[in-house]
């Protein structure tokens, strides 16, 4: 559901495409009876991408307010296959943890590897929340 490469030249189709389709899923789950849904979003609030953050978070407002069990998922950069290029960025991200300026910043948009979110979507589908639940950087990196 949305953009799968987004970024800042494709800011038109963030409210187009992605919200739109999440107020489609939203409805047709609640349609369906579904009771728990589980949403990729993105980690917030962030320093570049502010249209694609916005429609996500918009998103978010609307699983909140759905009535539904929510798990939202809130990833800042997912490293997997041909997605490598941040780890060039690791560095920076450590110093940026040890300073306190910086410190809450560089842990809510750190990286996350494919297999920490594909474990924190197996958790969320084995374990629902009682009504909703965010799962930030650091609770996804925790995932097992």
């Amino acid at each position: 559901m949305g953009s799968p490469s987004p970024s800042p030249w494709h800011k038109e189709k963030f409210r187009a495409v992605d919200l739109a389709s999440a107020r489609e899923a939203i409805a047709a789950a609640r349609e369906s009876g579904i009771h728990h849904f589980i949403y990729v979003s993105v980690a917030h609030p962030a320093p570049i991408m502010a249209d694609y953050v916005a429609a996500r978070v918009e998103a978010e407002e609307l699983l909140r307010d759905s009535g539904m069990k929510v798990t939202i998922l809130q990833p800042w950069y997912v490293l997997g296959p041909g997605r490598r290029w941040p780890l060039v960025l690791l560095p920076l991200y450590w110093i940026a943890t040890l300073l306190p300026p910086t410190r809450a910043a560089a842990r809510r948009l750190g990286l996350v590897t494919i297999t920490q979110m594909i474990s924190a979507l197996v958790n969320a589908v084995q374990c629902p929340p009682a009504k909703s639940r965010t799962l930030t950087v650091p609770d996804i990196r925790r995932s097992r």
